[in-house]
């Protein structure tokens, strides 16, 4: 009789079965038909070689090496590579699971690049060993086909070390917040009198609204929730004049320059704090954005013009602000056209934009943002692009909303594994929405035991839609019903690629099926909205450390693919890709058609060389919002400046002009956010580096 030696030392009979449906289970994996006679067949041929072994005890490990040899040798090589892959990615699971000692060494190297956001420090690695520790936890926890999909890179579940503790991302109510005051846990926070305690506690709000929550924050409409301490502030620094004894015509001349200087001071002071201000373990600074563009008032508009230069002024040496992220809303009638009462903001918005890449810009008249604001519903987004408006489960908007957890479909396997055949891809991709949908049922049903007091902040303080009337120990659930259920792709252009062998930036019939194929998942998520009573939605994933990871299980199992797997990261989302020799107004043409079926998040970058004017910025956004039904986007260009002396350098210098330091930083754009060059991953490393600029026929836009 054989004996089987477990890894853990048991011994267990030997079971030929295991073996059958061990190689079954890896031609599923790859779509591979394979016949139940060819599984048995080859079954027999591992158990004559575990015979030659001439032993009682074999143990896993040399009947799984057995078992890929004898796919290999007849013929079976793309199963054999499946087999290997999910072997190793088990084993690199028992690893950690069993000694995570290794994690913890390497981590105490250098943490990874994930999130372009945390640095190197001793809390970025303190949260990073905590992180890993939680991530391999969950995977063991929830069902192994689904725990499988992810270890094998069909789908990614963002931010697992957070699956089972907390949600993504949160519009902050900040006006209604800041009204009736606050507790962040050691006392209350009344309501600020003047414009400058009112900007410190919003940045207070992204803070603390951050230790509750793995994703970003937002302030979704900033400039009329501060605009609303202006008036209270003016009064106060009339009283004080008039205390001092100035006549009212000194007054009158005094009053509104002193008012401008308390706002800039206040406004400096939230670019100052959100750059500096460490949340998450003291390892990150909060993910924050802030929408400005649509004021409702004079003051409101003097907050927003005021912002906007204090953040053109950028930090201590002129050096580039990281946070926040600046989305800047244009609308036709607001700010959009030369007779618009703020024209004026939408043209410095353009300018600071063609110095600093922020702001980004968000077009309240494609069709999908005008239906809610003609409703009185104003829509906003956040840098990373989550977009959060329609709702099964009550009012529509942004205050209090946010998505509650994401996962993402790695399309171009798909592509990869139809082999040309569309009808196919689509089965498959039907396949891989229900696992998706299964998985975040899963996570809502994890989620749904927390209590409210596990989430302090946010729902203690009731920053949360669904948040009113519960206490501290009632679950979460009424939370979960009111954000949205994300379920996203990455590289629709590698999978038309696969597909057909070109993709959609120089094609009409891949065009035509880059939409279709999005076109499907939305239908798929619209009507899973209505069937389950969630909000989910469709979310063209802003792919940072996934970019890479996807490709990289890829490229191991079906080698290089020439268009597919040939680079070392997947191209984001649905955009064209950033080699792709293309004009600005192709670029937005192409893109425009997804932003409506994106509605989780979608973004069009336009990428440019050097420094741009706020003229060129301004055509450009012309171009697009009078002319397609496009929503957001942001205009990339690399930036550089000394560390020394603060002063911008131009592509072409390598030194500084002013004091001659090489001690240079670059600043890029890396899935919404900006960031530091060296903090960038591997994958978006690669990605950037084949950038190239739109300019090429830059002015067919105009």
């Amino acid at each position: 009789m054989l004996h089987v030696v477990k890894r853990d030392g048991r011994t267990l009979d030997f079971n030929s079965v295991k073996i059958t449906e061990a190689i079954k289970g890896a031609a599923q994996e790859i779509t591979f038909s394979l016949k139940e006679s060819e599984a048995v067949d080859l079954t027999q041929k591992v158990i004559t070689k575990i015979e030659g072994l001439n032993s009682e005890d074999v143990t896993v490990e040399q009947i799984q090496n057995l078992v890929e040899v004898t796919l290999v040798e007849n013929g079976y090589r793309e199963i054999g590579s499946a087999y290997s892959n999910y072997r190793k990615e088990r084993t690199k699971v028992r690893e950690i699971k069993s000694d995570l000692m290794k994690a913890i060494q390497q981590i105490g190297v250098e943490t990874d690049r994930d999130n372009a956001n945390v640095g190197n420090n001793f809390s970025s690695k303190l949260l990073r060993i905590a992180s890993e520790s939680n991530k391999w936890h969950t995977l063991a926890s929830m069902p192994k086909h689904l725990s499988k999909a992810h270890e094998t890179g069909d789908i990614y579940y963002h931010d697992l070390d957070s699956y089972n503790l907390t949600t993504n991302c949160l519009h902050i109510p900040t006006g209604e917040i800041l009204e009736r005051g606050f507790n962040t846990g050691y006392g209350t926070i009344n309501k600020p009198r003047r414009i400058e305690s009112a900007a410190e506690l919003s940045c207070i709000l992204l803070q603390s609204t951050q230790n509750d929550m793995f994703g970003g924050q937002s302030h979704p409409d900033f400039d009329n929730d501060m605009g609303v301490f202006v008036e209270p502030t003016r009064s106060e620094i009339r009283t004080e004049l008039e205390e001092m004894g100035l006549s009212e015509e000194q007054i009158g001349r005094v009053l509104e320059k002193r008012l401008r200087k308390n706002i800039s001071q206040a406004m400096q002071g939230i670019v100052y704090n959100l750059n500096t201000m460490h949340s998450r373990a003291g390892s990150q600074v909060p993910f924050s954005s802030i929408n400005i563009g649509v004021p409702k008032s004079r003051d409101a508009a003097l907050v927003c013009e005021v912002f906007l230069l204090e953040y053109e002024k950028g930090l201590g040496k002129g050096e580039q602000p990281i946070f926040p992220n600046i989305i800047f809303r244009v609308k036709n009638g607001i700010n959009r056209e030369a007779g618009d009462p703020y024209y004026y903001l939408y043209q410095l918005a353009c300018r600071v934009a063609a110095k600093r890449m922020n702001p980004t810009f968000m077009n309240l008249d494609a069709d999908f943002n005008k239906e809610y604001f003609d409703k009185g519903v104003l829509p906003a987004t956040m840098g990373c692009r989550t977009y959060v408006i329609s709702n099964i489960n009550g009012e529509p908007g942004t205050k209090g909303r946010g998505n509650i957890a994401p996962a993402t479909i790695n399309l171009p396997r798909l592509g990869i594994l139809a082999k040309k055949d569309i009808e196919k891809f689509f089965e498959l991709l039907d396949n891989r929405l229900e696992i998706a949908r299964e998985a975040l049922m899963h996570r809502y049903n994890v989620l749904k035991k927390l209590r409210v007091k596990d989430l302090p902040f946010v729902a203690g303080q009731g920053l949360m839609k669904g948040s009113e009337n519960l206490s501290p120990d009632d679950c979460i659930e009424p939370i979960l019903k009111q954000g949205t259920w994300s379920i996203g792709f990455i590289g629709v252009a590698e999978t038309v690629s696969a597909l057909l062998g070109k993709h959609h930036g120089g094609d009409e019939e891949a065009r035509e099926l880059a939409l279709r194929i999005v076109k499907h998942i939305r239908c798929f998520t619209d009507r899973k909205t209505q069937e389950d009573r969630l909000n989910w939605s469709t979310y063209a994933t802003p792919a940072e450390g996934l970019s890479g990871r996807f490709i990289l299980q890829d490229r191991k199992t079906f080698g290089v693919i020439p268009g597919v797997t040939d680079k070392d990261y997947y191209t984001n989302s649905y955009h064209v890709p950033v080699g792709f020799p293309i004009s600005i107004k192709d670029k937005i043409d192409i893109e425009a058609p997804f932003h409506k079926l994106c509605n989780a998040g979608h973004i069009t970058y336009i990428e440019l060389d050097d420094t741009p004017t706020g003229e060129v910025i301004m055509d450009i956004l012309d171009y697009a919002y009078k002319h397609t039904n496009i929503s957001y986007i942001g205009i990339n260009f690399h930036i550089r400046y000394c560390r020394d002396c603060g002063t911008y350098l131009h592509v072409s210098q390598s030194k500084c002009p002013k004091c001659g330091s090489h001690n240079l930083q670059g600043i890029s754009r890396v899935t919404g956010y900006l960031s530091l060059d060296e903090r960038f991953g591997a994958g978006k490393s690669a990605e950037r580096s084949d950038r190239i600029s739109h300019t090429s026929n830059a002015h067919t836009y105009v």
